[in-house]
């Protein structure tokens, strides 16, 4: 919940110049609030950002209020949704099913669906990482192609806490991601105070195939950094 339609147009004239070079390998996502979906598809226009949505509903219409379909989304240029993020799931109790629902709608109608998969404090302290994990990737995808949805583990302990998740600890629980979901090619990407200085190494991992940013991304310079990311050698 960050960002007017002004604050997003300022964004914008400063982002787009800094990406103006991306390597043609990097795909960049941004999913402002709903209200500055129109304002940032039309000051990114042409310059090769993908638009998401923070959530979709599961139904394409009807007496939902306070929520929004993928129809809604389409129409103002959205290609992406986020669904199961460690927030709607902490404050809003969303349940594995309804996530999976959403990835589900999302997928029918033509959009990306991003899922996010992560633990708690409580439950790594606990030994049940692998098994949280688990479930929420085995449920969230059931129904599910594979190749059109990009999963993303967010250790919840690590976002906005100071917590940090180490490049190798990440690396270990994308792959074991990869191997539940039981495709090798599927896009699984990382989310935990991700910034500019840990977004190298992290980028460097062999199970990591992207990031995604929470707090670092309302910077537009620290984002374009980010998006910019540059694996470094190894000697």
């Amino acid at each position: 919940m960050h960002m007017t339609c002004a604050e997003t147009r300022d964004f914008a004239a400063v982002f787009r110049p800094l990406i103006a070079d991306l390597p043609s390998d990097r795909e960049v996502v941004i999913a402002p609030p709903f209200t500055s979906i129109p304002t940032l598809c039309r000051h990114l226009e042409g310059a090769g950002v993908f638009i998401a949505g923070q959530n979709v509903h599961w139904e394409e219409q009807g007496a939902y209020t306070g929520m929004i379909s993928a129809p809604m989304l389409i129409e103002h240029g959205v290609s992406h949704a986020i669904v199961g993020h460690s927030e709607p799931r902490k404050y809003y109790s969303e349940t594995d099913e309804q996530i999976n629902l959403r990835a589900r709608t999302a997928q029918r109608t033509g959009l990306m669906p991003i899922l996010c998969v992560g633990e708690s404090l409580d439950q790594r302290e606990a030994a049940e990482t692998e098994r949280v994990i688990h479930r929420q990737v085995e449920q969230g995808l059931e129904g599910l192609d594979p190749l059109r949805v990009i999963v993303a583990y967010e250790p919840i302990w690590a976002i906005g806490t100071g917590k940090t998740c180490a490049a190798e600890e990440a690396n270990r629980i994308c792959g074991l991601i990869r191997g539940w979901v039981g495709n090798a090619d599927v896009t699984v990407q990382y989310g935990g105070s991700v910034n500019p200085a840990t977004i190298d190494d992290l980028m460097a991992q062999s199970e990591i195939d992207g990031v995604l940013v929470g707090g670092a991304s309302l910077d537009p310079i620290s984002f374009a950094r980010i998006a910019n990311y540059q694996v470094p050698v190894r000697t």
